[in-house]
């Protein structure tokens, strides 16, 4: 049965998608983003699904966060989908770390989804999925680094993996389940037009990934085609 999902992120790229695909199959979707006055794609979906409500959020503003939480008024949430993210300057290798850009990629990648679990749990334990999927990288995997460099972003999407691991542990009592996602070398604007992955295909595995998620998968790292990645 479709319930409702609320996204961060969801001016273009993966969110826009997540958004498309969750309202077409039925669901109610918050969708939020920095500046949905300046979102026109977004604004196209809201006005072609009925089923879309759309808010402004910066995932860095966390007393705007809490605001938001405030008008939703403890309106359950069954699945809560931290989406934004910032990759911050490319190219960065060692000798060449911008320190106040690491900063922000922290702010943005690794704290504000602990925020924003923490700000709407309530809602979460309203719901009846209890889902929570967050957005990682492959190349967050310790395991899986055999280049080197990409510090500032590397380490931001190793960061928020343990923290999606501590979450699942201090809140499986609670019945949620937390998921780490990579959504692939997905055709977005951050992603690139020589991406791999068109932002379809790559949703639709993310979307697959949050529907079928328990108690049994939370506190894992999954690919968006259903595979575990090594942390």
């Amino acid at each position: 049965m479709p319930g409702t999902i609320f996204i961060t992120g969801c001016s273009r790229g993966i969110g826009l998608e997540l958004t498309r695909q969750f309202s077409a199959a039925g669901w109610d979707v918050i969708a939020t983003c920095r500046n949905p006055a300046a979102a026109w794609a977004l604004a196209d979906l809201a006005n072609e699904f009925g089923n879309i409500e759309v808010h402004a959020l910066d995932v860095t503003d966390y007393r705007q966060m809490a605001d938001l939480a405030r008008q939703l008024d403890g309106r359950p949430l069954d699945i809560l989908c931290s989406n934004a993210g910032y990759y911050g300057p490319k190219g960065v290798a060692f000798g060449h770390v911008d320190i106040e850009e690491w900063r922000k990629v922290l702010e943005v990648n690794t704290i504000s989804p602990y925020k924003l679990v923490e700000t709407f749990m309530p809602n979460l334990l309203a719901g009846n999925n209890k889902v929570v999927g967050v957005l990682s990288s492959k190349v967050g995997s310790i395991a899986d680094n055999s280049s080197g460099g990409g510090y500032i972003y590397r380490s931001s999407k190793t960061a928020v993996n343990q923290v999606v691991k501590s979450l699942s542990v201090d809140l499986a009592g609670q019945g949620i389940t937390v998921l780490a996602l990579h959504p692939g070398w997905a055709r977005t604007e951050m992603g690139g037009p020589n991406a791999l992955i068109p932002v379809e295909e790559s949703v639709a595995g993310l979307k697959n990934l949050l529907l079928q998620a328990t108690q049994e998968s939370s506190g894992h790292f999954y690919n968006y085609d259903g595979s575990e990645i090594p942390w």
